[in-house]
């Protein structure tokens, strides 16, 4: 009777130990299959779409992207969707060359982009995903484009305040100033310019005032705006254009009272109104072939005469900037 009461205990316990053991077992199942099929926002990373084409159509435009950018520049941009979307889930991706792949920029999840300008030729865009983490449409890209016109090497530096030999400064073509300008005399006038006089002000030997006054006089024109194109100049003034044809009459290096030089680009007028002036000399920094961003214009019908005038120098940016952007581009030099 013992015998048979001890064999019963055993098969209850192996049966009660088995039991548990099936039990637990489907426990750790059951949530090793709950965990794969749940994915959260946070769980999906985007990180794996890196190096891989994005396949998606596109139909968002990208806006704000500015011409260019000086080195520590702010960037920022904003996703603008052709046609409305239920989805909100963004990611920027960028890529420092064609030949680079894509990489998730870190951070940025929403419609709006903000970075800064370190890299030149950078290219940005933008994806909206669905709620299946797929892509659902996406922009072309944009370049960010890095110009800091003098550089930042010393060379550079020292040829931008007017120190330099002769032999660095080459003959330049009309076409480094090709463009539509635009007069910032108009921008001193209402104002907008004070925040730069009060920047000059903290480093220079010139009050705000002494400053505003004397870019008061280097200013003054009453030709708000310049076209340049194709060899010719074309004039607006005072509601009245003129144009002119001009060639290259070749360079003059000035010296001036600090002790440091500049030189004046000469083009003589070939053909064109009776109003437009004999001769345009052209002043921007540079001492041989570049694009120019921005420049100082002489004008008269005395070439030698005009070499001596040095404090009125008329002085034009790009017209597609803003008082905000020539403030920037100001305050950067």
């Amino acid at each position: 009777m013992k015998r048979l009461l001890t064999s019963l205990s055993i098969l209850l316990l192996i049966s009660f130990l088995t039991a548990c053991q099936g039990t637990e077992s489907e426990q750790v199942d059951g949530t090793e299959e709950g965990e794969q099929e749940v994915h959260t926002d946070e769980e999906h990373d985007h990180h794996e779409d890196e190096g891989q084409e994005i396949e998606a159509p596109e139909g968002i435009e990208i806006e704000g992207v500015a011409d260019h950018y000086h080195t520590g520049d702010t960037i920022e941009l904003s996703a603008v969707l052709e046609e409305d979307s239920e989805f909100d889930h963004w990611h920027w991706y960028s890529r420092e060359s064609e030949d680079a792949e894509w990489e998730v920029v870190s951070g940025q999840e929403t419609e709006t982009f903000t970075g800064e300008a370190t890299v030149n030729g950078l290219e940005i865009k933008a994806v909206l995903f669905d709620d299946d983490h797929e892509p659902s449409v996406q922009s072309a890209s944009v370049k960010v484009v890095i110009d800091d016109h003098h550089g930042h090497d010393e060379e550079s530096q020292q040829i931008y305040e007017g120190y330099f030999e002769d032999s660095q400064v080459e003959d330049r073509e009309l076409s480094d100033w090709e463009g539509d300008w635009q007069s910032v005399y108009p921008y001193l006038l209402s104002g907008d310019l004070d925040e730069v006089f009060e920047h000059k002000a903290e480093d220079g030997d010139m009050t705000e005032e002494e400053y505003k006054e004397y870019y008061t006089i280097g200013y003054k024109t009453d030709v708000e705006r310049i076209i340049i194109e194709d060899g010719q100049v074309t004039f607006f003034e005072n509601g009245d254009e003129y144009t002119g044809e001009y060639k290259s009459d070749g360079y003059e290096i000035l010296t001036y009272e600090a002790g440091n030089r500049g030189v004046r680009f000469i083009f003589e007028l070939v053909d064109g109104s009776d109003e437009m002036p004999q001769y345009i000399q052209f002043s921007d920094h540079n001492i041989f072939p570049v694009d120019s961003h921005h420049y100082h214009l002489y004008w008269g019908d005395d070439r030698e005469e005009l070499l001596e005038e040095v404090t009125n120098w008329p002085t034009y940016y790009p017209s597609e900037l803003d008082k905000d952007g020539i403030v920037q581009e100001m305050l950067a030099h």
